[in-house]
């Protein structure tokens, strides 16, 4: 059952990331949810460390879908910076 949750969640988590950073046009929903799964495996190396949070796409809670939206931004930032050389915003 994890496993639905984390694709559910990685999908949201995507697609918000992608929604901020003006991608939404161009992915689809398995990149979306692949972008809200590593962006949670992102956020949870920023945001463990630096400030005690982590959270988990496996089980459904907002700290989770935050840190994975966070961590998808991230992600989609480093991507903008390696196809056009300047972040999108």
């Amino acid at each position: 059952m994890g496993w639905i949750i984390a694709l559910v969640v990685g999908g949201v988590a995507g697609w918000l990331a992608s929604l901020v950073m003006n991608r939404d046009a161009s992915m689809g929903i398995f990149w979306n949810i692949v972008v809200g799964i590593v962006g949670s495996i992102i956020g949870n190396m920023i945001a463990g460390p630096l400030l005690g949070i982590s959270g988990s796409v496996q089980e459904f809670s907002l700290v989770g879908l935050g840190v994975a939206v966070v961590g998808a931004i991230v992600l989609l930032g480093i991507v903008n910076l390696i196809q056009r050389g300047r972040v999108r915003g």
